[in-house]
């Protein structure tokens, strides 16, 4: 067979692979993804209601200009109150970010040791979380230590535990997921043990801690550790696809993913992570040896995306209070992401 027929038919091959792979794909996501791209972030969040989400917000803050603010659709469906850009969200798993720099600091102020094991901190744990002698703190920093993830437990979402020590209940005695440093793989639990080190070594909970040296400092005014601390017609609502009620009232309470904030908030925080102001001397060097400086969080009712983007020198924050977990909602918001950055990444250009 000559060399053409063969590209022909290996070309033929892959446009029916291509295809049949697209029968599996929601074409909403593909609609999302190739008609034309609006000439404002305003049309394009706009344009993400259209696409299904009940509500969504965006901050983009692009260095020498004031911060700009867009939302579109429900801050609360059953009262069609409209979106605020400026309301309280459930930032999830971002909240690690705090987290992983107060680590940081106090790793920095000789009070926390990377190199120290989970059965130093915390030795009742011993023969209760496997590997607890060989796990150190580093490791469960960047989410290396092999300890199952409790949200993995079945059930979890639909009757979550009222206290951090029944969601620890949920993980103790079970096998590792793999042996210590072996590999990566995303796990809750890790902060919810360094949040449980963390007040054992400060006398006092950590939240506080993360109060007094980041949120104070940056004037974060509008962040919270816990659901608990605001006024609950203040936090957007959130949807699960299926279910009809509103998902704020769910207290999520781990220091895994409990903070509540302002789109704005989070993003002045991920400026001064990214530019280093958060830290103080010698605090950053550490920090970029255990952890991340961009997150992404998703509980029911909300997900959340939140970048720096150093070629445009600009972060951009984006909430939306629609989930289902099959993918389908994460895949879209992400898409919708990519082009809000599109967008202003033109606008640099011009």
């Amino acid at each position: 067979m000559e060399k053409k027929q063969v590209k022909r038919i290996l070309r033929i091959v892959f446009i029916m692979a291509s295809l049949s792979s697209l029968v599996f794909v929601p074409w909403i996501l593909v609609k999302a993804w190739i008609v034309p791209l609006p000439d404002t972030v305003q049309e394009q969040v706009n344009e993400a209601i259209d696409h299904g989400f009940d509500g969504m917000l965006v901050y983009v803050d692009q260095a020498g200009k004031p911060p700009e603010f867009y939302a579109a659709g429900w801050h609360d469906r059953k009262t069609k109150t409209a979106a605020n850009p400026k309301a309280l969200f459930k930032i999830a798993s971002i909240s690690k970010l705090y987290v992983a720099v107060a680590t940081a600091k106090l790793v920095k102020e000789n009070r926390l040791s990377l190199d120290k094991t989970l059965a130093d901190y915390l030795p009742e744990l011993v023969g209760r979380i496997e590997n607890a002698d060989k796990i150190t703190l580093g490791l469960m920093v960047q989410h290396r230590s092999g300890i199952p993830n409790f949200t993995d437990h079945p059930g979890f979402w639909s009757d979550p535990p009222h206290e951090n020590s029944e969601t620890l209940e949920l993980v103790l005695d079970k096998p590792a997921d793999f042996a210590p440093d072996k590999k990566y793989s995303y796990s809750n639990t890790n902060y919810l043990l360094i949040g449980n080190i963390m007040d054992k070594i400060l006398g006092y909970s950590h939240r506080q801690y993360i109060k007094k040296e980041i949120l104070i400092p940056l004037e974060l005014n509008n962040t919270y550790s816990l659901l608990s601390e605001v006024d609950i017609d203040d936090v957007m609502s959130g949807y699960y696809v299926g279910y009809d009620d509103d998902m704020k009232h769910n207290d999520f309470i781990s220091p895994a993913g409990s903070m509540i904030a302002t789109a704005e908030d989070v993003g002045v925080f991920l400026r001064a992570l990214n530019d280093g102001s958060v830290f103080n001397e010698g605090e950053q060097e550490i920090y970029s040896s255990i952890y991340e400086y961009e997150h992404t969080g998703l509980i029911p009712g909300y997900q959340s995306i939140a970048k720096y983007h150093k070629d445009i020198n600009t972060v951009v924050i984006q909430f939306n209070n629609t989930t289902n977990f099959d993918g389908y909602d994460w895949n879209l918001a992400e898409i919708i992401y990519s082009r809000i950055v599109k967008i202003v990444r033109s606008d640099k250009s011009s």
